[in-house]
């Protein structure tokens, strides 16, 4: 077991937006997250990966608490993550962006030059190659998207969140997407992703949590969460629904 979350609730004023949340996470799986808008998904994020902190319970990885970390610290550790809405720096070039993975993140470069070298290899794995010197903020969004995750993947994450990553993408994008993140997982490194693309997460997930109003309301295997009452209630819809 590479996470474990165990009673996480958080409140904004009178709203519980995470509520009595527990889960675990295993090492190498794909873990698919997902639910309503407002349900809690990013939040839940933002709780594991130390952008704010938790009213009640806690979070371990690999069995050591990181529950009031800072982001930076949580980062070395061995989680990273991209955004609903793409974060890239806009300012630096494709390549500055990977660099700063591999100089701060978990087992960093010794030099620039190795984390420009290791950087320059990440973006090609991402599909960015020849878009190394173009400032993040001239590229598309598919390309800032993919800057991101290479960002991500440059601070060598043993487990990587991934935040609505095909959200705006064509069909063609998408399936190349799966393809790419069926790549990360087999590389070594266990993935939860939020996703509203229904065939995409069923694809890709090996299990499915779903929330609604910030609490679990089902955990388990694609096929059997496509088929739950409760889930296509509050999520999935019926045919009638189209």
């Amino acid at each position: 077991m590479i996470l474990e979350v165990e009673g996480l609730t958080r409140r904004f004023g009178g709203l519980a937006a995470v509520k009595d949340l527990s889960f675990t996470v295993e090492q190498g799986e794909i873990l698919g997250l997902i639910g309503p808008n407002g349900s809690g998904k990013t939040t839940a994020f933002n709780l594991i990966t130390g952008f704010i902190t938790p009213d009640a319970g806690h979070i371990h990885l690999d069995g050591k608490d990181i529950t009031r970390l800072r982001p930076h610290a949580i980062c070395v550790r061995g989680i990273a993550r991209t955004f609903q809405l793409v974060r890239p720096f806009g300012h630096l070039t494709a390549l500055e962006n990977a660099m700063v993975g591999r100089l701060y993140g978990r087992e960093r470069s010794a030099t620039r030059r190795s984390a420009e070298a290791e950087a320059g290899e990440i973006l090609a794995a991402v599909g960015l190659r020849g878009k190394d010197r173009v400032p993040a903020r001239q590229l598309t969004l598919v390309e800032r998207k993919r800057v991101e995750l290479a960002r991500a993947l440059a601070t060598r994450p043993r487990l990587l969140l991934l935040d609505e990553f095909m959200a705006g993408l064509t069909p063609q994008e998408v399936e190349a997407a799966m393809v790419m993140i069926r790549g990360i997982r087999d590389a070594g490194c266990t993935i939860i992703m939020i996703e509203h693309l229904v065939k995409a997460v069923l694809g890709l997930s090996d299990r499915i949590l779903v929330l609604n109003a910030g609490q679990s309301i089902a955990q388990g295997p694609p096929g059997v969460i496509s088929r739950d009452p409760r889930v296509i209630e509050a999520y999935l819809g019926t045919a009638d629904d189209a």
